[in-house]
């Protein structure tokens, strides 16, 4: 992963104590791509693995969150547990690229049981 890159101004002081971070454009999309392309890959593998294992209705869904909990898990460990030197908050680790890996997911759950159950 990229990491930010401070442009000379490393915190500018308002009132408080906040620190303004200034992060490099190309580093947080090549971070924001490697997040993306590890969801729609794991969601295909684990939507394949539920159908293969015959997952129907609420169980299949709940592979899903368990294989995105995971996913996540692996993410903040790749980044050390310190989102805020690759990414500008948690949320780009924890839930960017959830809902898009959803519908792989279901395209290829139900693809892999069809094949496996049903023919």
């Amino acid at each position: 992963m990229a990491v930010r890159e401070d442009l000379g101004v490393s915190e500018m002081k308002s009132g408080g104590d906040d620190e303004l971070s200034m992060f490099n454009k190309e580093n947080l999309q090549s971070n924001m791509k490697v997040i993306y392309y590890s969801r729609t890959f794991l969601s295909i593998i684990g939507g394949v693995i539920a159908g293969i294992w015959g997952f129907t209705g609420l169980t299949g869904f709940i592979f899903y969150v368990l294989i995105m909990g995971i996913t996540s898990l692996g993410l903040a460990a790749k980044a050390k547990f310190s989102a805020q030197t690759y990414f500008d908050n948690w949320n780009r680790i924890l839930l960017d690229g959830f809902f898009g890996g959803l519908m792989s997911f279901v395209l290829f759950w139900t693809f892999a049981y069809d094949i496996v159950h049903i023919f």
